[in-house]
């Protein structure tokens, strides 16, 4: 059964035209011949060339598949796994620190390229991590060597050439110190000395603490004593011997005597008329 495909409407409807099997032209059929449709069924993915495609055995099956659910075809660069077995064999190439401000345009190409790159220090004496994979796959591509081999040969000339450069920067620092420099702290230095502070400050503030909660526990009560000199704690007994014999207390005399500018309890009670009627006594 032919595969009918929306960009090929208009063709079949001229095919049938010029048979005579349509007799009328469609509404539709010269506004299409005006705004023809995309080439390719909007489903199918584009053509691309072979050169970015993983190397597995399913390339045939990812060119000649046109339809189904839409998903983005693979892209596989050879950088890409040199780049991870190489991060992965150096875990601390990728804490150096790497500048990401671009200039007003992309660098140039390093002119040393192809089959004149041979040594890895052509492109300096401090390389990069980029420049031993890209070193890797140009060995790869231009001089035929085996992708193994030529990691292998790339990993141990940028391995020396970072030891080569680790005892120079050493031997420098040392001759500029015995000639009387005096550099400023690193950052671990500096993370070191942070540390040291912040638990100088914890012990300090611990010993505060302590002080405090020994302070709380030397405190005492200071009572002031308002009876009579040399008189001593009775226990509530004379209190209760009071009680029983009818004595009442006189330490609140503001409770139980009136005060001198109002009338008292029983003069309220005489002259009072609450409910408007006077009693007579």
């Amino acid at each position: 059964m032919v595969r009918r495909l929306a960009s090929q409407v208009h063709r079949q409807a001229a095919r049938l035209l010029r048979s005579q099997y349509l007799k009328v032209e469609p509404a539709w059929y010269r506004a299409v011949l005006a705004y023809p449709p995309i080439p390719l069924p909007s489903r199918a993915p584009p053509s691309r060339s072979a050169f970015d495609l993983p190397p597995d055995r399913n390339q045939r099956a990812l060119k000649t598949k046109r339809f189904g659910t839409p998903q983005p075809l693979p892209i596989h660069y050879l950088e890409d796994d040199v780049r991870k077995q190489f991060f992965k064999d150096h875990p601390f190439e990728a804490f150096r620190p790497v500048s990401l401000v671009e200039g007003g345009g992309v660098a140039d190409e390093h002119p040393i390229i192809g089959k004149e790159w041979i040594r890895l220090r052509q492109r300096g004496r401090n390389p990069s991590a980029e420049d031993a994979i890209k070193f890797t796959v140009n060995l790869h591509k231009y001089h035929e060597i085996p992708l193994s081999k030529s990691y292998a040969q790339a990993v141990a000339q940028f391995r020396s050439l970072r030891s080569e450069h680790q005892i120079a920067t050493k031997t420098a620092a040392l001759e500029a110190e015995a000639y009387g420099a005096v550099f400023a702290p690193t950052e671990i230095e500096r993370g070191f000395a942070k540390e040291q502070e912040a638990l100088e400050n914890w012990s300090s503030k611990a010993e505060m603490d302590a002080g405090a909660i020994a302070a709380r526990k030397r405190w005492k009560a200071i009572v002031e004593r308002t009876g009579a000199v040399g008189s001593q704690w009775t226990k509530g007994q004379d209190y209760v011997r009071l009680w029983q014999e009818g004595v009442r207390p006189t330490y609140a005399p503001s409770l139980t005597e009136p005060t001198p500018t109002g009338p008292t309890a029983e003069e309220v009670a005489e002259t009072a008329d609450f409910m408007g009627v006077k009693v007579a006594r």
